[in-house]
């Protein structure tokens, strides 16, 4: 058998799109096989999508970085002691939504060559919900408003009542700043002792807070005054190695009693 044959190499990547959450660092998987050493090769990484703009370069044992893309600049990493052992995976540090593209990395030897391509996803996590008393309507309906920012891609906000049946939202606003997506929700609610969820999600990420709506009514002289003190207790909840969810519980209790120096007729 020919030394050229011996040589040739099958390089492969993901199965699946790689997700990556925005701030922490990814891996995207290049190795070749059979396995064998690749340090004497070729390993270049580049943006197909950004007509093969430069992401990393190792070359006759070392790595070349002088056309990288500047935004890449002191954040990629290859494990020269793993490419030993035919694993030319990239490490991409502080993940930026602006890295969300098709990245091929490209292995070459003296007789041969191969590549494959790696789809990397972004998601970018926003601010816990926030839900806010919007009034009241004049059924006596409360308008409760949810809100949250700073996700990407643009995530889906949705109401749930105690039972976990989705309401329908009487407004909603969506706003995109640079790359990334606020949005706002508000309900109203008729329910006087009842629980409401508000919840965002994306693909492998939700935050969620959940209200409880008490309301008692005292009525002095027909004056009233109405006091919401807010108790909110919270905790992450880890599932899947990038699924997240996020839990707090806030109660609003409504008091209306008679205190004239706060109150209005």
């Amino acid at each position: 058998m020919s030394i050229h044959c011996l040589e040739r190499y099958e390089v492969v990547g993901a199965a699946d799109t790689v997700f990556a959450v925005a701030g922490e660092d990814v891996i995207l998987p290049c190795s070749v096989k059979p396995l064998m050493s690749v340090v004497n090769m070729r390993v270049e990484w580049n943006r197909s999508d950004l007509r093969g703009s430069l992401v990393h370069l190792y070359d006759d044992h070392e790595d070349r970085n002088t056309d990288q893309i500047q935004s890449y600049r002191g954040r990629t990493k290859l494990i020269h002691q793993e490419l030993q052992r035919g694993d030319a995976s990239l490490k991409l540090a502080s993940v930026q939504v602006s890295d969300e593209g098709r990245y091929k990395c490209f292995i070459q030897s003296k007789s041969w060559f191969d590549d494959t391509t790696v789809d990397v996803k972004v998601e970018a996590l926003g601010t816990p919900p926030v839900i806010t008393v919007d009034g009241f309507d004049d059924s006596g309906g409360l308008h409760l408003q949810c809100e949250s920012e700073g996700w990407y891609p643009e995530p889906v906000l949705e109401w749930l009542d105690s039972k976990g049946v989705s309401l329908s939202s009487e407004t909603t606003e969506t706003h995109r700043e640079t790359d990334r997506f606020s949005v706002k929700h508000t309900i109203t609610v008729h329910e006087r002792d009842s629980t409401y969820h508000c919840r965002v999600k994306l693909r492998h990420h939700m935050l969620e807070i959940r209200v409880g709506y008490r309301l008692n009514f005292y009525q002095f002289q027909f004056r009233f005054c109405l006091s919401i003190p807010i108790l909110i207790d919270s905790k992450w909840l880890k599932h899947k190695k990038l699924s997240q969810t996020f839990r707090y519980q806030t109660y609003l209790f409504f008091v209306l009693s008679k205190l004239p120096e706060f109150c209005c007729v």
